[in-house]
Protein backbone atom coordinates (compact mmCIF):
# COMPACT_ATOMS: atom_id res chain seq x y z
CA UNK A 1 0.00 0.00 0.00
CA UNK A 2 1.13 3.50 -0.77
CA UNK A 3 2.26 5.61 2.18
CA UNK A 4 -0.21 8.49 2.56
CA UNK A 5 0.18 11.90 4.14
CA UNK A 6 -3.37 11.90 5.48
CA UNK A 7 -5.58 9.15 6.91
CA UNK A 8 -9.34 9.65 7.21
CA UNK A 9 -11.28 7.16 9.30
CA UNK A 10 -14.93 6.38 9.80
CA UNK A 11 -15.71 5.59 13.46
CA UNK A 12 -18.67 3.22 14.00
CA UNK A 13 -17.81 -0.16 12.54
CA UNK A 14 -14.26 0.91 11.70
CA UNK A 15 -12.53 2.07 14.90
CA UNK A 16 -15.07 0.70 17.39
CA UNK A 17 -18.43 -1.03 17.73
CA UNK A 18 -20.53 0.55 20.44
CA UNK A 19 -18.25 0.81 23.45
CA UNK A 20 -15.77 -1.81 22.24
CA UNK A 21 -12.57 -0.81 20.46
CA UNK A 22 -11.89 -2.94 17.39
CA UNK A 23 -8.76 -5.00 17.95
CA UNK A 24 -5.64 -3.19 16.79
CA UNK A 25 -7.30 0.17 16.15
CA UNK A 26 -5.37 1.99 18.87
CA UNK A 27 -2.08 0.54 17.63
CA UNK A 28 -2.82 1.70 14.08
CA UNK A 29 -3.52 5.28 15.16
CA UNK A 30 -0.50 5.34 17.45
CA UNK A 31 1.71 4.12 14.61
CA UNK A 32 0.40 6.79 12.23
CA UNK A 33 0.83 9.49 14.87
CA UNK A 34 4.41 8.38 15.52
CA UNK A 35 5.12 8.89 11.82
CA UNK A 36 3.62 12.39 11.89
CA UNK A 37 0.69 11.49 9.65
CA UNK A 38 -2.36 13.75 9.58
CA UNK A 39 -5.44 11.97 10.95
CA UNK A 40 -9.13 12.88 10.80
CA UNK A 41 -12.17 10.96 12.05
CA UNK A 42 -15.51 11.32 10.29
CA UNK A 43 -18.90 10.43 11.71
CA UNK A 44 -22.35 10.56 10.15
CA UNK A 45 -23.99 10.63 13.57
CA UNK A 46 -25.78 13.73 14.82
CA UNK A 47 -26.81 12.33 18.21
CA UNK A 48 -23.39 12.75 19.86
CA UNK A 49 -21.22 15.86 20.17
CA UNK A 50 -17.66 16.13 18.90
CA UNK A 51 -16.57 16.62 22.52
CA UNK A 52 -18.16 13.29 23.37
CA UNK A 53 -16.32 11.59 20.53
CA UNK A 54 -13.02 13.01 21.79
CA UNK A 55 -13.76 11.75 25.31
CA UNK A 56 -14.80 8.33 23.99
CA UNK A 57 -11.71 7.90 21.81
CA UNK A 58 -9.40 9.11 24.57
CA UNK A 59 -11.07 6.69 26.95
CA UNK A 60 -10.44 3.86 24.48
CA UNK A 61 -6.75 4.73 24.32
CA UNK A 62 -6.77 6.85 21.14
CA UNK A 63 -5.49 10.35 21.87
CA UNK A 64 -7.15 12.94 19.64
CA UNK A 65 -8.35 16.54 19.81
CA UNK A 66 -11.67 18.07 18.78
CA UNK A 67 -10.17 19.46 15.57
CA UNK A 68 -9.70 15.83 14.45
CA UNK A 69 -13.44 15.08 14.54
CA UNK A 70 -15.73 16.10 11.68
CA UNK A 71 -19.50 15.66 11.94
CA UNK A 72 -22.37 16.26 9.49
CA UNK A 73 -23.81 18.86 11.86
CA UNK A 74 -20.68 20.97 11.53
CA UNK A 75 -20.65 20.54 7.74
CA UNK A 76 -24.36 21.44 7.52
CA UNK A 77 -23.86 24.59 9.58
CA UNK A 78 -21.00 25.68 7.34
CA UNK A 79 -23.04 24.92 4.21
CA UNK A 80 -26.07 26.91 5.36
CA UNK A 81 -23.93 29.83 6.57
CA UNK A 82 -22.40 30.03 3.11
CA UNK A 83 -25.52 29.43 1.00
CA UNK A 84 -28.55 30.38 3.14
CA UNK A 85 -27.23 32.58 5.93
CA UNK A 86 -30.55 34.13 7.03
CA UNK A 87 -32.74 31.07 6.55
CA UNK A 88 -35.33 29.90 9.04
CA UNK A 89 -34.94 26.21 9.74
CA UNK A 90 -36.94 23.24 10.97
CA UNK A 91 -34.87 20.38 12.35
CA UNK A 92 -35.97 16.78 12.48
CA UNK A 93 -33.44 15.59 15.01
CA UNK A 94 -32.61 15.18 18.65
CA UNK A 95 -31.81 17.82 21.27
CA UNK A 96 -28.08 17.96 20.55
CA UNK A 97 -28.28 18.93 16.89
CA UNK A 98 -30.94 21.54 17.65
CA UNK A 99 -28.73 23.06 20.34
CA UNK A 100 -25.77 23.15 17.95
CA UNK A 101 -27.84 25.05 15.39
CA UNK A 102 -29.08 27.47 18.06
CA UNK A 103 -25.50 28.10 19.18
CA UNK A 104 -24.57 28.77 15.55
CA UNK A 105 -27.17 31.56 15.47
CA UNK A 106 -29.90 30.02 13.31
CA UNK A 107 -33.55 31.00 13.67
CA UNK A 108 -36.05 28.18 14.09
CA UNK A 109 -39.28 28.42 12.12
CA UNK A 110 -42.52 28.23 14.09
CA UNK A 111 -44.75 27.31 11.16
CA UNK A 112 -44.40 25.56 7.80
CA UNK A 113 -45.24 28.83 6.03
CA UNK A 114 -42.11 30.60 7.31
CA UNK A 115 -39.74 27.64 6.92
CA UNK A 116 -36.90 28.01 4.42
CA UNK A 117 -34.98 24.79 5.09
CA UNK A 118 -35.95 21.39 6.48
CA UNK A 119 -32.96 19.62 8.05
CA UNK A 120 -33.48 15.88 8.33
CA UNK A 121 -31.29 13.92 10.73
CA UNK A 122 -31.43 10.83 12.93
CA UNK A 123 -34.24 11.21 15.46
CA UNK A 124 -35.10 8.33 17.77
CA UNK A 125 -38.31 10.14 18.76
CA UNK A 126 -39.45 10.80 15.19
CA UNK A 127 -43.24 10.97 14.95
CA UNK A 128 -46.13 12.07 12.74
CA UNK A 129 -46.07 15.75 13.70
CA UNK A 130 -42.47 16.00 12.42
CA UNK A 131 -43.48 14.42 9.12
CA UNK A 132 -46.55 16.63 8.73
CA UNK A 133 -44.60 19.84 9.46
CA UNK A 134 -41.95 18.90 6.92
CA UNK A 135 -44.53 17.88 4.35
CA UNK A 136 -46.47 21.14 4.67
CA UNK A 137 -43.29 23.24 4.54
CA UNK A 138 -41.98 21.43 1.45
CA UNK A 139 -45.34 21.92 -0.29
CA UNK A 140 -44.88 25.65 0.33
CA UNK A 141 -41.41 25.68 -1.18
CA UNK A 142 -39.01 24.86 1.66
CA UNK A 143 -35.71 23.28 0.66
CA UNK A 144 -34.94 19.94 2.29
CA UNK A 145 -31.59 18.35 3.07
CA UNK A 146 -30.41 15.38 5.07
CA UNK A 147 -27.35 15.12 7.29
CA UNK A 148 -26.69 11.54 6.19
CA UNK A 149 -28.34 8.75 4.19
CA UNK A 150 -27.42 5.82 6.46
CA UNK A 151 -30.26 3.31 6.65
CA UNK A 152 -28.84 1.66 9.77
CA UNK A 153 -26.18 2.21 12.41
CA UNK A 154 -23.99 -0.67 13.65
CA UNK A 155 -23.98 -1.35 17.41
CA UNK A 156 -22.66 -4.14 19.60
CA UNK A 157 -26.19 -5.50 19.81
CA UNK A 158 -26.80 -5.34 16.05
CA UNK A 159 -27.90 -2.74 13.51
CA UNK A 160 -30.52 -0.12 14.41
CA UNK A 161 -32.50 2.22 12.12
CA UNK A 162 -30.72 5.49 11.27
CA UNK A 163 -31.54 8.67 9.35
CA UNK A 164 -32.60 6.68 6.30
CA UNK A 165 -35.88 5.97 8.07
CA UNK A 166 -36.65 9.67 8.44
CA UNK A 167 -35.64 10.30 4.83
CA UNK A 168 -37.89 7.46 3.67
CA UNK A 169 -40.90 8.89 5.47
CA UNK A 170 -40.48 12.32 3.88
CA UNK A 171 -39.81 10.90 0.43
CA UNK A 172 -42.83 8.63 0.75
CA UNK A 173 -45.13 11.48 1.73
CA UNK A 174 -43.86 14.06 -0.76
CA UNK A 175 -43.03 11.80 -3.69
CA UNK A 176 -39.70 13.59 -4.09
CA UNK A 177 -36.17 12.35 -3.47
CA UNK A 178 -33.95 14.17 -0.98
CA UNK A 179 -30.92 14.81 -3.16
CA UNK A 180 -28.93 17.15 -0.92
CA UNK A 181 -26.84 15.29 1.67
CA UNK A 182 -24.21 17.10 3.75
CA UNK A 183 -22.56 14.15 5.50
CA UNK A 184 -20.93 11.13 3.88
CA UNK A 185 -20.95 10.43 0.93
CA UNK A 186 -21.36 14.07 -0.06
CA UNK A 187 -18.64 16.19 -1.59
CA UNK A 188 -19.39 18.74 1.15
CA UNK A 189 -18.08 16.36 3.80
CA UNK A 190 -15.09 15.40 1.67
CA UNK A 191 -14.25 19.04 0.97
CA UNK A 192 -14.44 19.89 4.68
CA UNK A 193 -12.19 16.93 5.50
CA UNK A 194 -9.53 17.96 3.00
CA UNK A 195 -9.67 21.57 4.15
CA UNK A 196 -9.17 20.40 7.72
CA UNK A 197 -6.18 18.26 6.77
CA UNK A 198 -4.80 20.88 4.36
CA UNK A 199 -4.04 18.11 1.86
CA UNK A 200 -5.07 17.17 -1.66
CA UNK A 201 -7.36 14.20 -2.23
CA UNK A 202 -4.66 12.02 -3.80
CA UNK A 203 -2.55 12.38 -0.64
CA UNK A 204 -5.21 10.75 1.56
CA UNK A 205 -6.68 7.34 2.34
CA UNK A 206 -10.33 7.06 3.39
CA UNK A 207 -11.03 3.96 5.52
CA UNK A 208 -14.55 2.89 6.44
CA UNK A 209 -17.05 0.04 6.62
CA UNK A 210 -19.74 1.25 4.21
CA UNK A 211 -19.56 1.02 0.44
CA UNK A 212 -22.45 3.45 -0.09
CA UNK A 213 -21.06 6.22 2.13
CA UNK A 214 -17.36 5.86 3.04
CA UNK A 215 -16.17 4.33 -0.21
CA UNK A 216 -18.53 6.30 -2.45
CA UNK A 217 -17.45 9.59 -0.86
CA UNK A 218 -13.83 8.66 -1.39
CA UNK A 219 -14.45 7.83 -5.04
CA UNK A 220 -16.40 11.05 -5.67
CA UNK A 221 -13.68 13.15 -4.05
CA UNK A 222 -10.69 11.41 -5.62
CA UNK A 223 -9.47 9.88 -2.35
CA UNK A 224 -7.84 6.46 -2.13
CA UNK A 225 -10.18 4.07 -0.30
CA UNK A 226 -9.99 1.07 2.02
CA UNK A 227 -13.00 -0.98 3.11
CA UNK A 228 -12.98 -2.81 6.45
CA UNK A 229 -15.18 -5.84 7.10
CA UNK A 230 -15.85 -5.11 10.77
CA UNK A 231 -19.04 -3.09 10.33
CA UNK A 232 -21.99 -3.01 7.96
CA UNK A 233 -20.48 -4.32 4.72
CA UNK A 234 -19.91 -8.05 4.38
CA UNK A 235 -17.46 -9.68 1.96
CA UNK A 236 -20.25 -10.99 -0.28
CA UNK A 237 -21.63 -7.44 -0.72
CA UNK A 238 -18.53 -6.11 -2.45
CA UNK A 239 -18.87 -7.78 -5.85
CA UNK A 240 -22.47 -6.51 -6.10
CA UNK A 241 -21.52 -2.88 -5.52
CA UNK A 242 -20.88 -0.16 -8.09
CA UNK A 243 -18.36 1.34 -5.66
CA UNK A 244 -15.18 -0.72 -5.48
CA UNK A 245 -12.55 0.17 -2.85
CA UNK A 246 -8.86 0.27 -3.65
CA UNK A 247 -8.14 -2.00 -0.67
CA UNK A 248 -10.18 -4.55 1.29
CA UNK A 249 -9.13 -5.07 4.90
CA UNK A 250 -10.36 -7.62 7.41
CA UNK A 251 -10.07 -4.81 9.97
CA UNK A 252 -8.27 -1.53 10.39
CA UNK A 253 -5.42 -3.48 12.00
CA UNK A 254 -4.48 -4.71 8.52
CA UNK A 255 -3.03 -1.25 7.88
CA UNK A 256 -0.07 -2.47 9.95
CA UNK A 257 0.28 -5.75 8.05
CA UNK A 258 2.04 -5.09 4.77
CA UNK A 259 1.42 -8.59 3.46
CA UNK A 260 -2.33 -8.10 3.77
CA UNK A 261 -2.74 -4.58 2.45
CA UNK A 262 -0.99 -5.35 -0.81
CA UNK A 263 -4.16 -7.18 -1.89
CA UNK A 264 -6.49 -4.74 -3.63
CA UNK A 265 -10.18 -4.92 -4.42
CA UNK A 266 -9.31 -5.93 -7.97
CA UNK A 267 -7.21 -8.94 -6.92
CA UNK A 268 -8.80 -10.22 -3.72
CA UNK A 269 -11.08 -13.23 -4.22
CA UNK A 270 -14.57 -12.42 -3.00
CA UNK A 271 -15.90 -15.93 -2.58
Amino acid sequence: MKDYAGYIFDLDGTIYLGGRLIDGAAEVIESLQSRQKKILFLTNKTIESRDKYVAKLNGLGIKVGIDQILSPTLVTIRFLKEKYEDCKIYVIGETLIKEEFKQAGFTFAESPEETDVIITSWDREFHYSHLDFAYQAIKKGAMVLATNPDRTCPTEGGDVPDCGGMIGAIEGATGMKIELITGKPSVYMAKAALESLKLNADQCLMTGDRLETDILMGKLAGLHTALVLTGITQKEDISKSDYQPDYILNSVYDLLLEGVIEETASTLELD
